[in-house]
């Protein structure tokens, strides 16, 4: 019933997102990103939100046919092209709600660190059980901001208990 629910919040919360802004989840990281670091690479942009880089250029197209990215060609190499966020993205963001892992990320941040720990240990076994331990996701729900640099939020996740230190009820 609990991973039902989360479930059914992460739906409940990227509907209202489109419906209240016209943008996904993957869409709003993209841009608040975008803003947040200036214009760069789409394989620098794809690192930073931990995206695919072939995602994250189907994302790219949508959002330069809405007018809120632009595709501009390098002034020191031409054969490279970076992607900037446009006055438009600004406007809509400005009174965009938070992404449900920002509101995450406060309430865990205000946690005990043993509470975190455990959470993140539990978590890890659960997505063991379910055969997803080795599933490529994007970056929702992780704990931490949601610039949080990859290293920043490895760190994280090596610091937690790893599930196959935790007792197997199996045996």
């Amino acid at each position: 019933m609990a991973l039902r629910r989360i479930t059914r919040a992460i739906d409940l919360h990227s509907r209202r997102l489109v419906q209240s802004h016209g943008l996904t989840g993957p869409q709003t990281l993209l841009l608040k990103s975008l803003l947040d670091g200036g214009e760069t690479s789409v394989g620098a942009l794809a690192q930073r939100i931990s995206l695919s880089q072939a995602t994250v250029t189907d994302i790219l197209n949508r959002l330069e046919k809405r007018g809120l990215v632009r595709r501009v060609r390098s002034d020191i190499d031409r054969r490279r092209v970076h992607v900037e966020a446009t006055e438009a993205c600004d406007r809509l963001l400005e009174n965009s709600p938070p992404l449900l892992q920002e509101q995450f990320a406060k309430r865990f941040d205000a946690l005990e660190e043993w509470e975190q720990t455990l959470m993140l240990s539990t978590l890890q076994r659960v997505a063991t059980m379910m055969d997803a331990r080795d599933l490529s996701v994007s970056p929702v729900l992780t704990p931490g901001p949601v610039t949080a640099p990859p290293e920043a939020i490895n760190e994280m996740e090596d610091s937690a208990i790893s599930p196959q230190d935790l007792p197997d009820r199996n045996n």
